[in-house]
């Protein structure tokens, strides 16, 4: 049976991918893009969707433009609803803190109100945060502590909190994915791998917090959108899966990887800097429960992903060269 799907925080990387993975599917009827934004230029967007009929993409901001928002749905009916949208990085949100609950909490709340009145809605996918674990010295689990460590992490955990209570009590049809730290083509370059790859072809020095001794858990965009489909397809209601690989790795071992790839002494590619603020020493998820109920594992190697990245990196150097390396704060 073919499906109809809408994707927010469609404008962003891993948005964009999982459009493709979805549109890449034979069982996929439509896909409706939803971002705050217009499309960005080539290099992010990746021409996904271009020239098929199948997709479309919208402008909408989900805090302050949801009515908008719902008409499309109503006329669209999807089936599955899948949320990227968010305020993203746990390290500049302690400043404006109240706007990371504006749209992570408050929004996304009034939006699945409204949602429990469409009976077109078969799913709602809420893709969460490995950070509201905070810091761990084991592989955490779905009912593991939720230590938020930021306000970006509070207010990831209030809604999935808000999700669960709406789905045991109202029955409202929904899951949570809590991936590790996503990367792929096309991603914005305040993030370290992207960053990384286009300091290493423009001769600019990464800076490396704190030496890169925390470690985190990598998993390519395409991995996520795997999850997501099978989540879609096969896992029961209510469900809150963790996905991400076996182990972490520190971020000095991935600027490592970065620069083996990329033929670039490591000592060339970056310079130790101050660490972040709050900083959270290893982030580590135990991904067995999606496993054990949809089979999905990890399947792109981290250095073949890394590769991939540089790829794009190069194919599209001279629109990223200028392209802002620091993260926005935006409505």
């Amino acid at each position: 049976m073919t499906k109809r799907y809408a994707v927010l925080g469609g404008g962003g990387s891993f948005g964009i991918h999982t459009s493709k993975y979805l549109l890449d599917h034979a069982d996929t009827d439509r896909v409706i893009g939803v971002g705050r934004n217009p499309p960005r230029p080539e290099p992010f967007t990746l021409n996904v969707g271009k020239d098929d009929g199948r997709y479309s993409y919208h402008p909408y901001h989900v805090t302050h433009e949801l009515e908008l928002m719902l008409e499309l749905f109503d006329k669209e009916k999807p089936q599955v609803i899948i949320n990227y949208a968010a305020q993203g990085e746990g390290a500049v949100s302690w400043k404006h803190s109240w706007r990371f609950f504006e749209t992570n909490s408050m929004a996304l709340a009034r939006l699945t109100e409204e949602l429990m009145t469409r009976s077109y809605l078969e799913r709602f996918i809420q893709i969460g945060t490995s950070e509201l674990y905070g810091s761990v010295a084991f592989a955490a689990k779905e009912d593991s502590p939720i230590q938020p460590t930021s306000p970006y992490a509070a207010s990831k955990a209030a809604f999935d909190m808000h999700l669960i209570s709406i789905h045991r009590v109202l029955k409202f049809p929904m899951n949570i994915i809590r991936p590790s730290n996503a990367y792929c083509p096309g991603q914005l370059l305040h993030r370290v791998i992207p960053r990384a790859v286009i300091c290493g072809l423009t001769g600019k020095k990464l800076p490396l917090q704190g030496g890169g001794r925390a470690e985190k858990s990598y998993i390519h965009a395409r991995d996520l959108a795997r999850a997501i489909h099978l989540v879609a397809e096969k896992a029961p209601l209510g469900t809150v899966y963790n996905a991400g690989p076996s182990k972490p790795i520190s971020i000095r071992a991935l600027v490592e990887v970065v620069a083996k790839v990329m033929g670039i002494p490591f000592e060339q590619l970056c310079e130790v800097v101050a660490d972040r603020p709050g900083q959270d020493s290893r982030y580590w998820l135990d991904s067995s429960a999606i496993k054990k109920d949809v089979g999905w594992q990890p399947e792109v190697e981290l250095e073949e992903g890394i590769k991939e990245m540089a790829e794009w990196g190069k194919k599209y150097l001279d629109q990223l060269k200028d392209w802002p390396m620091d993260y926005t704060l935006r409505a």
